[in-house]
């Protein structure tokens, strides 16, 4: 991992307004750029959040406006963006996947990721989600090379399922990019939880980028975005309460010396 490298986490208070959503995240870019950041990371579904039955209805194809938009702005800005994630065209499907785009300075997408566990839930009144009725799950794992460091790409209710990130551990990721709308009821209990524990676990520094707010009736996110250092260390948290962008700065140094003191990683034993 590069010895430092400034890192941001976007979050935002997306509606059923597609182009309002995009306004915004370009101009939330724009400003996690102002402050030095090298890599962008925004949240889930960031172009249309709020019921997911509008957010596949009005999927796009890989190329569309939404990737175009963030492509051209990685290039114009010169920075890495880890496009949250929007609703993805499936052929011959009413459903869409939901998916997210790792684009490099140049404009070129290095990777592309499709969420593999949908959140289906019934916690009674309080919340009821199934994705599934909505959404299609990808089937691969995705981790890729950059100049700075090894990305692993997760979204949301992945962050539930420690195998994924310990696969993605397992081939060398030394940064977790988790786009998400953490929902304000499991969040208050689970969120910083999650995330800082797959920090520990996988020694790896992570960037998790959240919703926040009321995004339509019924539908609400915890917001609270955080970045977290590989000993599980909080280096910054955005509020619950708005949109805005949060920075941290990240050492490759402290990485391999929290690797190298504690080597769980080389201490495993089952496959």
């Amino acid at each position: 991992m590069k010895t430092k490298l400034r890192v941001a986490a976007v979050q935002m208070n997306s509606s059923l307004d597609k182009a309002k959503n995009l306004a915004e995240a370009e101009r939330l870019i724009r400003h996690a750029t102002a402050g030095g950041a090298e890599l962008i990371v925004l949240p889930e579904l960031f172009n249309l959040y709020g019921d997911l039955r509008q957010a596949a209805a009005k999927a796009e194809p890989l190329e569309g406006p939404t990737a175009q938009l963030l492509s051209a702005l990685a290039r114009e800005l010169a920075v890495y963006l880890v496009g949250g994630s929007f609703a993805e065209v499936a052929a011959g499907e009413n459903r869409a996947y939901n998916t997210s785009l790792t684009i490099d300075p140049s404009g070129n997408v290095l990777a592309t990721y499709r969420k593999m566990h949908l959140f289906n839930v019934d916690l009674g009144a309080e919340l009821r989600v199934c994705e599934s009725d909505n959404l299609l799950p990808g089937t691969e794992i995705t981790c890729l090379e950059t100049d700075f460091a090894k990305l692993g790409i997760s979204i949301c209710y992945d962050l539930r399922f420690p195998e994924l990130y310990r696969e993605q551990a397992s081939q060398g990721v030394e940064l977790l990019c988790i786009p998400a709308a953490f929902t304000q009821r499991t969040g208050r209990d689970h969120w910083e939880l999650l995330v800082r524990t797959r920090a520990v676990e996988n020694q790896c520094y992570v960037i998790a980028a959240n919703q926040v707010g009321e995004h339509a009736p019924g539908s609400v996110s915890y917001g609270r975005s955080l970045i977290v250092d590989p000993w599980g260390k909080v280096l910054t948290e955005a509020s619950g309460e708005r949109a805005e962008v949060v920075l941290a700065d990240l050492s490759g140094e402290l990485l391999t010396d929290i690797r190298r003191k504690l080597p769980a990683l080389k201490n495993r034993i089952l496959p």
